[in-house]
Formats: C-alpha cells, sequence, structure tokens
C-alpha cells in the first residue's frame, strides 16, 4: 500500500522544499530554461493545435483521435479546416467552435458516456482557441488556465477507467507484459489509475508540483511512443503539448511569490491542505464517475461488447470492450 500514498505524500515534502531557498532555486532554474519557450506559449500552443489536426487529417477516417474512428471523409476535412482557422486570431472562434461540433458529431456514432473521456480536454483546447483571439483582457489572461483545468480534469477522468474497466486492459499487459514490471497485473493496473489520478491533480497545485508533475507525466507518454508507434503519438500530442506548458508554467510568471514560513508551520499546513483537496477532488470526480455511470448503465450495469464505446478491438488499439472477457487467473499473483 506505500506505493498508493508515495504520489500524495510527495507533495507536502514538494511544497515545504518549494518555500525554502532550494525550491526557488530550482523554479529560477526551470525558469530559466524554459524561458525562451514561455514568451512564445501561445505561439507552441497554436502551432502544436495546428499540428495536431493536420496529423489526424493524415491519419483520416477518425474524430479528434485515433480511438474514435469514422468512415466519413468529411469529418477528416473539417479537422483540416480547424488546423487552418488557428492561423488567424479571427478565425480562431471557428476552430474552437469546430472542435465541440465534432465531439457532438461523435454521439451518433459512440457511446456518449465514454465519449466523456475527450469532452475535458476538448472543452479545455477549445477554450483555449477562444479566450487565445479575444481583444478583453480579463478573459484573455485565463487561456492557460481554462487549458490546464481541461487537462487536468481528462487525467483524472480517465484515470478512473482503470477501475471501472479493469480487464480492458488485460490483452495489453498480456500482449506488452514488460510494461507492468514484473508487477500483477490486477495490481499495477489500479496502480496506475491511481499515479494518472494524482499526477493529473499535481498539475493544479503550487508551481513546483504542477511542473514536476507535467515533466513526469511527458515522460511517460514519451516512453509510451516507442512500444505503441507513432499513432499513440498522434493521439496524445494535445496532451503533451499542454503538458510541456504546464511545465514551462506561463502562469506563475503572473503569480505572487510564495510567502516565506517557518518550514514545520508551512510542512503540517501543506499536508493538511493536499490531503483534504486531493480527498476532495478524488470524492468529486468518482462521484461524478459513477454517478453518470449507473445513469447510463444502471446500478449494476456495465458496458459490454455489443455497446459502441470509444475502445474497440484491433492490433492498434488492443485494450477495449471488443475483447472476449479474460477469466483466466494472473500467473503471476500466485508467483509472488
Amino acid at each position: 500500500m506505500d506505493r498508493y500514498r508515495a504520489g500524495p505524500d510527495g507533495f507536502p515534502a514538494t511544497i515545504a522544499v518549494e518555500t525554502r531557498s532550494v525550491g526557488r532555486s530550482v523554479l529560477a532554474g526551470m525558469d530559466r530554461i524554459s524561458a525562451p519557450l514561455a514568451i512564445r506559449a501561445d505561439d507552441f500552443m497554436r502551432a502544436a493545435t495546428a499540428a495536431f489536426f493536420v496529423a489526424i487529417f493524415a491519419v483520416g477516417g477518425v474524430y479528434l483521435t485515433p480511438d474514435l474512428q469514422t468512415p466519413s471523409e468529411l469529418v477528416s476535412w473539417a479537422q483540416l479546416a480547424i488546423a487552418a482557422g488557428i492561423f488567424s486570431r479571427k478565425t480562431m472562434p471557428l476552430s474552437a467552435l469546430g472542435i465541440i461540433a465534432l465531439w457532438l458529431v461523435a454521439l451518433k456514432d459512440y457511446d456518449v458516456f465514454h465519449l466523456l473521456d475527450y469532452l475535458a480536454l476538448g472543452v479545455g483546447v477549445a477554450g483555449y482557441l477562444l479566450l487565445a483571439s479575444t481583444d478583453n483582457a480579463r478573459w484573455h489572461e485565463k487561456r492557460f488556465l481554462v487549458l490546464f483545468w481541461g487537462v487536468t480534469i481528462a487525467l483524472m477522468w480517465s484515470s478512473l477507467e482503470k477501475f471501472a474497466y479493469p480487464n480492458w486492459f488485460y490483452p495489453l499487459v498480456e500482449e506488452k507484459p514488460f510494461l507492468t514490471f514484473g508487477i500483477p497485473r490486477d495490481i499495477f493496473i489500479p496502480m496506475a489509475g491511481v499515479a494518472e489520478f494524482t499526477l493529473g491533480f499535481g498539475l493544479i497545485w503550487t508551481p513546483l508540483v504542477r511542473r514536476l508533475s507535467a515533466v513526469a507525466l511527458l515522460i511517460i507518454f514519451t516512453a509510451a511512443v516507442y512500444p505503441f508507434g507513432r499513432i499513440d503519438l498522434v493521439g496524445h500530442a494535445m496532451i503533451m503539448a499542454a503538458l510541456i506548458l504546464i511545465a514551462v508554467d506561463p502562469l506563475s510568471k503572473r503569480a505572487a511569490p510564495v510567502p516565506r514560513q517557518p518550514a514545520a508551520i508551512a510542512h503540517a499546513r501543506s499536508l493538511a491542505v493536499v490531503t483534504m483537496s486531493l480527498a476532495l477532488a478524488l470524492v468529486a470526480v468518482s462521484s461524478s464517475y459513477w454517478g453518470l455511470h449507473a445513469t447510463f448503465y444502471g446500478a449494476n450495469g456495465r458496458a459490454t461488447a455489443g455497446q459502441i464505446s470509444t475502445h474497440t478491438y484491433s492490433p492498434e488499439h488492443p485494450h477495449g470492450p471488443g475483447t472476449p472477457a479474460i477469466s483466466k487467473p494472473d500467473p503471476q499473483a500466485h508467483s509472488q
């Protein structure tokens, strides 16, 4: 169980370090390294978003992500139009509207509950494009905040899938057993869910916590490209672009400095706040997830292979409800 507590316990320690000179030195060093990108954060995000939509246009036959397939060529061309609209601030609102429209169009082909996996990120990116295009300074300065919250909610929401449908990931870990580092799959999958939820939560915490959380997630997503290929890179490109910006942290340039206080007080306060906040986030997100799950599938219902879902079984996407149920015991579980 210590592995499950490692993430949350690290937050107070990081915050305690952040209030000391060593923490401020680390942040200053990160600022120096990221300064060239920080001053062009908007250019980077717009270019990354446009490149993403060009990439999925090139992949073809998908809605917003390689997991959501469609035979419609019109959808592919619409995504190229979204990319084109990002190059001008005047047309960026149209691109934002196009992202939301494509999510709504996907409802005719896919299960609405599982499309929620993509809603927060889509709203975050669309919100960024809309706010980045406005001349209203009050709204314009909130563009990164909306984007970062979208990524945070998307990661925390999707992490719960590993608890709701761990069997969807069985084919994945059986096909590529090295992913579990020798840990039994029924332990590794919820551990991965805990890590994803906790690091997602960290993206909205203090500057050092959110930047280190973003770096950790970037390492994980980047490492996944080798075993899963460039399509996996395309699928995670928008999240990775946002994570790069969180690591650069343009928000901290406008934030007030962290006040100095005695280390013991800082540690006790941060421990209490982190514990309470993480618990509240877990309650809020999990209640929403399971509440909507019960609404769509009933109190004891589950998505089945016969229902349309975002996760379809194929050689490129092996973890999906279309796979036959795997009832055989995990051989690693008996070797421990």
